[in-house]
């Protein structure tokens, strides 16, 4: 939540070459006009763009210490108070609570909050979905159920769904920020100096995965966890673009990350870990003494951001740079991120990156370029400054009119320290940033019939698209999980198919891309993708970002379906790696992790002959991590699979990682 100041990290600094910086060396200090304002006076003294304004949707006394929020399918706000932080309190006496904000008129403001849920206890994450909350709130994700009404209330205790979450260490890194992803898991993130054993309660370790420095994902119905891409450092924000791919905000290092299922991100700190029980029970030798940890010495290079900029100044580190940064961006603390795909602001900034900087009061935006297998971030111009040392906000999202809110923290210290004093426990602000005097429109999804929800699937209004697609999974695909052994009734059965139909006629129908892969989404939401009968024909259809997404979805149950030695999707592999797209190239990387290394060859050994791949941000180190098993398995199929290799930097791992093997076998 808050940046890293006043945290140990000698250690991790130096290993990204920070020294102490010098005062004739210092960049001149920001200069901000104002502090401690009222949440009135904050939004007239916010700068925006020309014809954008900012409105008070809530404010202190009604909310206090925001840290999480989300919206659901009637448009309500769900709010997280964090009055506990930086401290959990004693079991049933946590301090945070949960509101539920509704604008009944259409003014802009919320005119009914409602105390929903109380006594909890470090919250830091929330999300709407399955008739309740998804919150997180350390050691535990729990899910609350709701009685959903003109009034929400309880509709029964807390089920806790992970523990093992660790909040001992650094309160402000635990699990933050959730988001429904377009393959309709639940996905968070989590930071790098909170070691971290998650697993179902009353798991042992060899059932549980570790987690320090990752984004995460949660199926709501499978209930299954996995880390979706590994490392980075204190991450506090995350969102998909217009093609599905999750975006993070980091902090102290750099700051921008496109999060690729399967990658090794650079890490502020600590080794990097072992990701599923292959890996985990392959490497067994490798574990920290303390910790137990499941260390994974063979990434040997991980992948870093994207962006072609930092926001901090100078030469001497990132913390060096607080308070003197205004000009690059304000500082290197984030919290937030936010892809806008709503239709009411201006389009120049759809698919625009906006990102909350701390020590910079203010909304930074990025500009994605696709580049490769990949993308590279530029500077855009700062969207928004307070204008207002106290203000921090901490998430963003846009609603169904294409406005967005804001969290706002407020708050006088900027940093983290463990002091249950140090923070102001009577202000928050939940802002609307609005263009054109765009009006609030009343919305209710949970009355459209599912013929409705369809038709919304393709929205470029991505509000109305992801709820549509949510619902449709809550709806329809709770049949196949409902009742697990037993077979879904015929009335299921035939809703199903109804859905499915229409999904598929649509798809066949769609004119754009990004109306293609949402109907495949809404596909794999209510079924399992492999099981569709035409599956694999999304293969090779001609559209890159079709091909790249029926890899995912076609393989996202892949681990979990037993003997895979004739599994179509499997057996593809190895043309999917001959594909002309690096796009689609980087997808199967991703795919080969999710099965057994003796299935990986054929398509390893076509990868690693796309010479044309050397330069790009991903694929070398991606081909790597899906190489590493197959290396270290077979040591003499790897020099074959050395020969047929056009990546220089790949055969240097191979070669690397053939002569490990061969040291471990002599000692």
């Amino acid at each position: 939540m808050r940046c890293t100041t006043g945290i140990v990290l000698g250690s991790a600094l130096l290993s990204l070459g920070f020294t102490t910086l010098r005062a004739a060396e210092a960049p001149p200090a920001d200069v901000v006009a104002h502090a401690g304002v009222s949440p009135t006076e904050a939004c007239k003294f916010a700068i925006l763009p020309p014809g954008f304004e900012m409105q008070v949707f809530a404010a202190e006394p009604d909310v206090v210490q925001p840290i999480a929020f989300c919206q659901d399918e009637k448009g309500r706000v769900w709010v997280a108070q964090n009055l506990c932080y930086p401290r959990r309190r004693e079991e049933g006496k946590g301090l945070d609570s949960i509101l539920c904000m509704e604008d009944t008129d259409g003014d802009g403001k919320a005119d009914r909050i409602t105390t929903v849920a109380t006594n909890l206890n470090l919250v830091s994450g929330l999300e709407w979905g399955y008739g309740g909350l998804w919150v997180g709130a350390a050691p535990n994700l729990m899910f609350i159920p709701i009685a959903d009404g003109p009034t929400p209330k309880l509709a029964g205790p807390p089920q806790i769904l992970l523990d093992g979450w660790n909040y001992t260490a650094d309160t402000h890194e635990v699990l933050n920020t959730f988001n429904w992803g377009p393959d309709g898991w639940l996905y968070g993130c989590h930071g790098v100096f909170c070691p971290s054993n998650v697993g179902k309660p009353g798991a042992t370790e060899a059932e549980r995965q570790w987690v320090d420095a990752a984004a995460w994902r949660f199926h709501p119905l499978a209930h299954r966890f996995e880390v979706f891409t590994e490392g980075g450092s204190n991450p506090w924000g995350i969102d998909f673009d217009e093609h599905g791919q999750l975006w993070a905000e980091m902090c102290v290092i750099p700051h921008l990350w496109h999060m690729v299922q399967g990658a090794r991100l650079q890490r502020q700190g600590g080794e990097h870990y072992c990701v599923g029980p292959a890996e985990i029970a392959r490497n067994a030798k490798f574990r920290d003494q303390r910790s137990h940890k499941p260390l994974f010495p063979y990434v040997y290079d991980d992948i870093g951001q994207v962006a072609d900029h930092v926001h901090w100044a100078g030469g001497a580190g990132p913390h060096a740079a607080n308070g003197r940064s205004d000009s690059v961006g304000g500082g290197h603390a984030h919290a937030g991120m936010m892809c806008y795909l709503g239709e009411s602001w201006p389009a120049s900034y759809r698919g625009k990156l906006f990102i909350g900087n701390i020590h910079g009061q203010r909304l930074n935006m990025d500009i994605p370029e696709t580049k490769g297998s990949g993308y590279v971030g530029h500077h855009g111009a700062d969207f928004l400054n307070f204008n207002d040392t106290w203000s921090q906000t901490l998430n963003q999202r846009y609603d169904q009119d294409g406005s967005v809110f804001v969290i706002d923290w407020y708050d006088r210290n900027q940093c983290h320290h463990t002091r249950e004093d140090g923070h102001d426990r009577s202000n928050g602000r939940v802002y609307k940033i609005v263009y054109n005097h765009q009006k609030t429109t009343r919305v209710d999804l949970t009355k459209a019939s599912d013929e409705q929800l369809v038709e919304w699937v393709p929205s470029k209004n991505e509000w109305y698209s992801r709820a549509a697609r949510r619902l449709l999974q809550e709806r329809v695909s709770k049949a196949h999980f409902a009742n697990a052994g037993t077979a879904i009734t015929a009335a299921d059965s035939s809703r199903i198919t109804k859905v499915n139909k229409a999904l598929e006629k649509g798809f066949k129908r769609a004119k754009t891309t990004e109306a293609k892969i949402r109907y495949l989404w809404a596909l794999h939401q209510i079924n399992d993708f492999a099981t569709l009968p035409n599956a694999t024909s999304y293969l090779a259809d001609k559209d890159e970002w079709v091909r790249s997404w029926a890899w995912q979805l076609g393989m996202e149950s892949a681990p979990y379906r037993g003997n895979l030695e004739k599994d179509p999707f499997v057996m593809a592999l190895a043309d999917g790696a001959k594909d002309r797209s690096p796009v689609v190239r980087r997808f199967v990387s991703s795919a080969l992790q999710r099965v057994p290394v003796a299935q990986r060859w054929s398509a390893l050994e076509n990868l690693v002959a796309h010479g044309e791949d050397v330069g790009d941000h991903n694929l070398p180190k991606m081909y790597w991590y899906a190489a590493e098993g197959c290396v270290a398995s077979d040591p003499d199929r790897a020099l074959n699979l050395l020969d047929r290799c056009k990546i220089p930097q790949v055969r240097q791992f191979i070669a690397r990682r053939v002569a490990a093997g061969a040291l471990a076998a002599t000692n």
